[in-house]
């Protein structure tokens, strides 16, 4: 299928945009999985990335952290501006990149052998923190900014893996929010949740975008409508659409997209 897919964020100018992903291609050893990937992100916003499986939303999104690098045979041409800075410049550390975005994955992760608290402030000890006072500051903010402090305020000493997959998922969100990311990176945070606390974790994304930028990989359209302000259509390793979330939903301008929003394919 030959695919006229629009190229977003052709300019060069990226001082106006939290991310600028710029001619972003990537491969599995010579498997090509990213052709050409241009679109920026505004400051406090949810972007979605929706598609079929297989089309690169995953590894997308483990591009923009440098995440990829840890798969072997991957390699990454192209650029991705954050704040300006190009992320894949041989000057710039991918560790503090890492610090800057945290990711959130599709199956909660807590660490199994850890409390509640530890599983929050694993991140901040292993950089070195020592003041328990202010440890107890970033926990306790973080568990609230998930919103599940209310929660387990009483029972922080409990293992992680204890708490309800809903109540891990967030959990795991706390610990991204530890280490004062200003982007969050979600890799479909809902799909193996129940619809309650599928909920629960959209209305926090809508709280959590006042502090933070999101994007999100997400494989149920109507979730993409209800939390993002810009969704991205791929499609075979393309960025076929991307734009306001409202437009791409009721008036895309490509056909595939229209075909994908409407359940003709995917």
């Amino acid at each position: 299928m030959s695919i006229d897919y629009k190229l977003a964020g052709s300019d060069t100018d990226t001082r106006n945009y939290k991310v600028s992903v710029k001619n972003l291609r990537s491969w599995f050893g010579t498997k090509q999985a990213l052709k050409d990937i241009s679109f920026d992100v505004k400051e406090n916003t949810v972007t979605a990335l929706i598609g079929p499986s297989g089309c690169g939303k995953t590894t997308l999104i483990r591009c923009l952290n440098r995440m990829n690098e840890m798969t072997a045979g991957a390699s990454v041409q192209g650029s991705v501006f954050l704040d300006n800075i190009d992320i894949y410049d041989k000057s710039v550390d991918p560790v503090l990149i890492k610090r800057r975005m945290g990711m959130v994955f599709q199956k909660p992760n807590p660490f199994p052998t850890m409390s509640i608290y530890n599983n929050v402030a694993a991140g901040l000890k292993l950089n070195g923190i020592k003041d328990k006072n202010l440890i107890n500051e970033v926990v306790e903010e973080s568990l609230r900014g998930a919103a599940l402090w209310d929660e387990v305020k009483d029972e922080l000493a409990k293992p992680g893996i204890s708490l309800s997959g809903g109540q891990q998922q967030r959990l795991c969100i706390a610990r991204a929010l530890a280490m004062q990311p200003e982007i969050l990176l979600m890799d479909e945070p809902t799909s193996a949740l129940d619809p309650i606390a599928s909920a629960k974790i959209e209305e926090l994304m809508n709280d959590l975008k006042k502090d933070l930028t999101i994007i999100i990989v997400t494989h149920n359209m109507q979730q993409a409508a209800r939390v993002s302000d810009h969704t991205a259509f791929m499609y075979l390793g393309e960025l076929v659409e991307y734009g306001p979330t409202k437009q791409i939903f009721e008036n895309p301008e490509k056909e595939l997209t229209e075909r994908y929003i409407s359940g003709k394919f995917g």
